[in-house]
């Protein structure tokens, strides 16, 4: 898949002549392919906010190199600007407008014929589920709603290149869901999505490459899947009444490891293989307190290689044996 953003070496420091601060950014390299959605993670004050605002030409680079849509983000910088939108951290709409007139007044400062705009902000309305309340202020919309305006705003060039910075912080579940359905949707539109968030199972649901950056530097990068082996395989976890019972039914199970009361035992994931285990351990006749299969998330990847938590919880399926 061909590359349509790369960056190359990106250094930034906003530390003053003399101070002893790292830089934000420390020899950052990474690529987003074309028709893809890329989820930058990291740390707060990991660079994921700095490299948005370089590869969207709002900040210079003190060294490295920087492509967008094969344009130099310093050389090119108007070039790059043409095929790109720039979603923030925060929903960047009048309150004082409709929701229609926010759109329309995005398109004429974007210089598009009078006729285009008035077909593209019905199409984006309607695509964005906000024609209802397209004629009330914005100001009496809800969060999810203004954000779901501010994604359209971005789109009303048709950009070839979309930067998320954190689209859905604050947002409930209902309404990151709705945006998450967007978000696939420009994508199946052609559009490339360039994502920073720390909602781990949002770059799990939506992203198809995740890089991990730490210390301003690219610490880890592949695939949700794959990192997500790397950190650990699937086990089936077991909690007992105590660490005898944990010993009792760990005697029975082949491969099981015991900590304390907890034993877990390496799995494929099958149900096939479950139902083994749980056979195996009711054929002791001790009873868990509680067990569930969990295998290794976006978080496990996150604390494995940054030393920090995330907010997202692991993914598992838990149960209480009768």
């Amino acid at each position: 898949m061909a590359a349509i953003v790369t960056a190359e070496g990106l250094r930034k420091s906003f530390a003053r002549r003399g101070s002893a601060s790292p830089p934000v950014l420390d020899g950052l390299d990474l690529e987003l392919g074309e028709g893809e959605v890329l989820a930058l993670l990291g740390p707060n004050g990991a660079g994921k906010t700095t490299t948005v605002r370089i590869l969207s030409t709002l900040l210079r680079p003190d060294a490295g190199r920087a492509t967008v849509g094969g344009y130099d983000v310093v050389r090119d910088a108007r070039r790059v600007r043409e095929i790109i939108s720039l979603t923030g951290q925060q929903a960047a709409v009048d309150d004082k407008l409709s929701g229609a007139e926010n759109l329309t007044m995005m398109g004429n400062l974007a210089h598009l014929p009078r006729r285009v705009v008035r077909d593209r902000v019905d199409e984006l309305l309607t695509a964005f589920d906000l024609t209802a309340a397209a004629g009330r202020r914005v100001g009496t919309w809800s969060g999810g709603m203004r954000r779901r305006l501010d994604l359209a705003s971005g789109l009303l060039t048709r950009p070839r290149i979309m930067f998320l910075d954190e689209p859905t912080t604050g947002l409930d579940p209902r309404s990151r869901l709705a945006l998450w359905d967007v978000v696939r949707g420009v994508v199946a539109d052609g559009t490339s999505v360039f994502l920073t968030t720390q909602y781990l199972e949002e770059a799990d649901r939506l992203a198809r490459r995740v890089a991990l950056v730490d210390g301003g530097r690219v610490v880890a990068e592949g695939g949700p899947a794959r990192l997500k082996r790397e950190v650990g395989e699937a086990g089936v976890e077991l909690v007992l009444a105590s660490a005898p019972d944990a010993a009792r039914v760990a005697a029975g199970l082949a491969s099981a490891t015991v900590d304390g009361a907890r034993v877990r035992v390496p799995t494929d994931g099958s149900v096939g293989h479950v139902r083994s285990v749980l056979a195996a351990v009711e054929a002791t006749g001790v009873t868990p307190e509680h067990w569930e299969v969990r295998a290794p998330s976006l978080d496990d990847v996150f604390l494995a290689l940054t030393g920090h938590t995330g907010r997202a919880r692991p993914a598992s399926s838990a149960g209480v044996a009768a």
